[in-house]
C-alpha cells in the first residue's frame, strides 16, 4: 500500500475470537484486515468497558467493501 492509504475501523469485536472470524471472512472475499487492540486477550479475554474490544481494521480503499460484506453477514 501507498503512503497515500490509511487503515480505517470497520467492525469494532467484544472479544479476540469475533474479531479473527470477521478478519477471516474479510480476507476469504480479499480484503485484508489487521486486528488492533489495547490489551492483551490474556489479562481481558471478554470485554469490560471496551478493555476487551479489538479493532478490525482495513484500508481506506477496502472499506466499502468490508462494510457491505459485514452488514451483509449480520
Amino acid at each position: 500500500m501507498s503512503s497515500n492509504h490509511k487503515l480505517v475501523e470497520v467492525y469494532r469485536a467484544s472479544g479476540e475470537v469475533e474479531a479473527l472470524a470477521i478478519k477471516a471472512m474479510l480476507e476469504s472475499f480479499g480484503v485484508p484486515s489487521i486486528l488492533r487492540s489495547h490489551a492483551s486477550s490474556s489479562v481481558h479475554p471478554f470485554s469490560v468497558d471496551g478493555m476487551g474490544e479489538v479493532k478490525v481494521m482495513v484500508w481506506d480503499v477496502d472499506v466499502e467493501k468490508a462494510e457491505e460484506l459485514i452488514n451483509s453477514k449480520e
